[in-house]
């Protein structure tokens, strides 16, 4: 076969899928579809970057910017879209129903049994679509019953944020469940994904199992909650979210570290903002053994009690806590209102020691060393010579 005959049979003969043959040959799909599809894609995108710039530069507010660029993300999508179905049904003509229901037919082919319930690819497909469905009705029920509501209601910040979980998992749950009974799965084959997933604990699910079920004792039991200010495996930092099999935590340092629920319920926690969120920081210093302990003592306690950030009615505390080596070492104890101010208090309060104790003349001893050099005879008799 000749190098012309081979590009005729590849481009020009009609396409074929076992039994189906296609209107069309593959120079005409890449003619009338890929091309325009391809030529379109391109210009929707310049259009997006354009539109996306233009708002950020307009004096519309930050939202209203935010809602521009998401109404003309969804619009392009929607109008490439259309023009996929406008190319396809040129590219098919007349016959584009008949190739419809041949598709339609071989997606809704059984690929096997699941309790009595034959599971195709357009039910799997399907599934897609509910599992966003039940996510949104969780999101949208939690937003209904939200923390305005909750505090008229009674309920504190922590029985608040296990009540708007466990809401929004149940909607999700039984939202999902609807969905696949919808689409003609029978609920009582559920009983064989659980035996699947048994079968699959063996085989490496054991963690997120664990995960799972430490979520939902995390949401039940409040060891933690949303805002929480915790220290876990040496990392400190705010709670942002609370999921089904993960905790998202933002450190000091503004690292994200998402850690797994099981940590949660095996490890310790130190939970700086369990029932509040005030705490007491502690500021080490040591004074010189001439100085005046009562005058010390006094002007540490002005110090702590005029810190910015120290919690209205709460008295500060001056404590002596030993005699060292070359110092008599206090401990200054300061409650502050929000445990996430704690390292700027502690900046804070010990600057202010230090500038005061240099108004007051107090001093701040530090370790010193005298080094004595002995000569030896034979040194000493050299010098001598």
């Amino acid at each position: 076969m000749e190098f012309k005959d081979l590009l005729n049979t590849v481009f020009f003969t009609p396409l074929k899928l076992r039994i189906v043959t296609f209107p069309f040959n593959l120079f005409q799909l890449i003619i009338q579809f890929i091309i325009p599809l391809f030529l379109i894609f391109i210009i929707i995108r310049l259009l997006n970057k354009g539109t996306a710039s233009l708002v950020e530069k307009s004096r519309m507010k930050d939202q209203a910017k935010a809602a521009v660029r998401k109404w003309t993300r969804w619009f392009l999508r929607l109008v490439f879209f259309i023009l996929i179905l406008i190319f396809a049904g040129k590219l098919f003509g007349a016959k584009m129903l008949e190739y419809l229901k041949i598709f339609y037919s071989v997606l809704n082919e059984p690929l096997f049994n699941l309790g009595g319930t034959k599971i195709s690819i357009i039910t799997l497909l399907l599934i897609i679509p509910i599992f966003y469905l039940s996510s949104w009705a969780g999101k949208a029920a939690g937003g209904v019953a939200n923390q305005p509501v909750m505090e008229r209601l009674g309920f504190d910040e922590a029985k608040q944020f296990s009540l708007l979980k466990l809401l929004r998992y149940t909607v999700m749950t039984v939202t999902f469940l609807i969905g696949l009974s919808i689409i003609g799965i029978n609920l009582s084959s559920i009983t064989v994904i659980f035996g699947v997933l048994g079968i699959g604990l063996g085989f490496g699910l054991q963690n997120s199992v664990a995960n799972l079920f430490a979520g939902l004792l995390i949401i039940f039991t409040r060891p933690a909650k949303q805002g929480d200010w915790i220290i876990i495996n040496n990392y400190e930092g705010v709670i942002d979210d609370i999921r089904v099999f993960s905790t998202v935590i933002t450190t000091i340092m503004n690292e994200t570290i998402i850690v797994p629920n099981s940590k949660f319920v095996s490890d310790v926690i130190y939970n700086y903002s369990y029932a509040e969120s005030s705490i007491i920081i502690r500021n080490d210093v040591g004074v010189s053994y001439a100085s005046d302990i009562d005058q010390v003592v006094d002007v540490l306690k002005e110090v702590s009690a005029r810190s910015p950030y120290a919690k209205p009615g709460k008295e500060p505390s001056v404590l002596v806590k030993e005699f060292g080596s070359s110092s008599i070492n206090i401990a200054v104890l300061t409650w502050i209102s929000d445990v996430k101010d704690k390292y700027l208090a502690q900046h804070w309060t010990n600057l202010e020691i230090w500038r005061a104790f240099k108004k007051n003349g107090i001093e701040i001893p530090f370790p010193q060393n005298d080094v004595y050099i002995k000569e030896t005879p034979k040194a000493a008799a050299e010098e001598g010579v």
